[in-house]
């Protein structure tokens, strides 16, 4: 067990980290500030990967003007399980004018995991979050192929207790890649969220998309103010770089701020 319990306020023209309660390997970096006004935290789990058994929960509260952004310096990876369920489970609470972009790395899922990863974002009326995830299925280029284990991942976004989105995928070994309602074959598939968006918004997003997008396979939607951006391909660092270029696009028009690409990124 595994645990991180983290809250940020804003004091002044600033977002301060406020509490940092964490129990086993899973830790927080330093508050980095490498532009005005918003916090960038690295979360860091020194084990590496996450094998039958673990369970990994982080809880961040985000309170209320608060600017926030999480990401992690690599992909977080389920090991082979001899049968065990590997867990991760992420809390994210935003008050009202808080702003959150949780932008992990990729997920890797290994040949014969058992593994379930959840993510519960709970929004006040009027804060703006961004999230994306990236799960890749198998190891492909190694000649390991998702034959066998099971996956699961949730999405649950609610506003003010109403329900936003509920979203759930279940993989149990190939068949459920090779299906045409399930992943047509692909290893990669990727999913990204943001509230406050418009329809003129989903316009030039559809554009960007249809120009940038080339094997990849996407599609865009738009609940209420949720955007829902899905991929279906084979190479994860294509489908960050769709996201990356749509964080880039919106955070403007959503956050008021020009996309600053944490350094982490680049290492």
């Amino acid at each position: 067990m595994a645990g991180l319990e983290l809250g940020f306020v804003r004091h002044g023209a600033d977002t301060l980290l406020q509490t940092n309660r964490h129990q086993g390997p899973l830790r927080l970096q330093r508050p980095l500030y490498p532009e005005p006004g918003v916090c960038h935290a690295v979360i860091l789990h020194p084990p590496g990967g996450v094998v039958g058994g673990d369970r990994l929960e982080i809880r961040a509260a985000i309170e209320k003007e608060a600017a926030v952004l999480v990401t992690t310096p690599g992909a977080t990876k389920f090991y082979r399980s001899g049968g065990a369920l590997a867990t991760q489970v992420n809390h994210l609470q935003l008050d009202d004018g808080g702003c959150l972009e949780w932008l992990p790395q990729e997920t890797i899922v290994y040949p014969g995991a058992h593994a379930a990863t959840t993510t519960r974002i709970r929004l006040a009326a009027d804060a703006v979050c961004m999230a994306w995830e990236v799960l890749c299925l198998g190891l492909p280029a190694c000649g390991q192929p998702f034959m066998d284990g099971h996956f699961t991942a949730s999405l649950e976004i609610d506003r003010r207790d109403r329900p936003l989105l509920r979203d759930r995928l279940r993989i149990t070994g190939a068949a459920d890649l090779n299906r045409p309602a399930g992943l047509r074959g692909h290893t990669v598939t990727a999913t990204m969220v943001a509230t406050g968006v418009s329809q003129k918004m989903l316009a030039a997003l559809r554009e960007q998309l249809a120009e940038k997008a080339g094997d990849v396979l996407t599609g865009a939607t738009l609940m209420e103010d949720l955007l829902v951006v899905r991929c279906l391909g084979n190479c994860s660092a294509r489908a960050k770089a769709i996201f990356q270029g749509i964080w880039s696009c919106l955070r403007p028009l959503l956050c008021g701020r020009s996309a600053c690409v944490p350094r982490i990124w680049e290492t």
